[in-house]
């Protein structure tokens, strides 16, 4: 099997290529690509791609690419499939997963494909694991945080930096958009390799494994 993985952003990327081999195996046979896009955007009124070459946000572009993958594999032998993973933020969970089957809906043929919606944000899959949060951050207290990971609340980054840096959130914010990258990027590189695959707290990272490994025929 061949999955596209496409994904909002390159921290959201670098997450994936440390836990995707991780949950199929290293040895699994499978290959996939994981391509970042320029944070989430919006999808186009009536479903049509937007021609603005700087909406190059994964929405924006999300019927244009689901379209070029189902003709792609059409009439072809490849086993092929398509995993979208996104933060929810604050949209309604079952709205938006209504207007993201509407796009693939709508393609001629669809591409398999699977909506993998981290709740709120991708960082709530690193809360769903406090064992391996300390395995990254020795110093964190030994008691279990009482949120839940996929809480539905503000401020799941903003939680995991309160909790692992020096000034939290705070001190986070003050270096800006390209700052909160760089340190969405650290927590990645950090967290993902030590992360629990099994027994994640989080409903979202179950759901995103269990995609996976179906679609793997694991």
């Amino acid at each position: 099997m061949h999955l596209e993985f496409l994904v909002e952003d390159s921290s959201g990327a670098a997450a994936l290529q440390i836990l995707v081999p991780r949950i199929l195996g290293e040895d699994s046979g499978h290959t996939w690509n994981v391509h970042a896009y320029r944070g989430i955007g919006r999808l186009p009124r009536g479903m049509k791609p937007s021609s603005d070459p700087a909406a190059r946000a994964l929405l924006n572009q999300l019927p244009k690419l689901l379209q070029g993958y189902g003709a792609a594999w059409r009439n072809t032998e490849v086993e092929a499939a398509v995993i979208v993973v996104c933060d929810l933020d604050d949209r309604c969970l079952k709205a938006f997963r209504g207007e993201l089957d509407a796009v693939l809906a709508k393609c001629r043929p669809a591409p398999t494909t699977r909506f993998c919606i981290a709740v709120k944000e991708l960082e709530s899959w690193y809360l769903g694991d406090f064992t391996g949060l300390r395995k990254a951050y020795p110093r964190l207290s030994e008691k279990l945080p009482k949120r839940h990971p996929d809480e539905t609340q503000h401020g799941t980054w903003e939680f995991l930096a309160d909790m692992v840096l020096k000034g939290g959130a705070n001190s986070l914010r003050s270096r800006g958009g390209p700052g909160i990258g760089d340190q969405k990027h650290q927590w990645a590189k950090q967290i993902c390799p030590v992360l629990a695959i099994e027994g994640n707290r989080s409903p979202s990272f179950q759901y995103f494994c269990r995609a996976v490994r179906g679609l793997a025929g694991e």
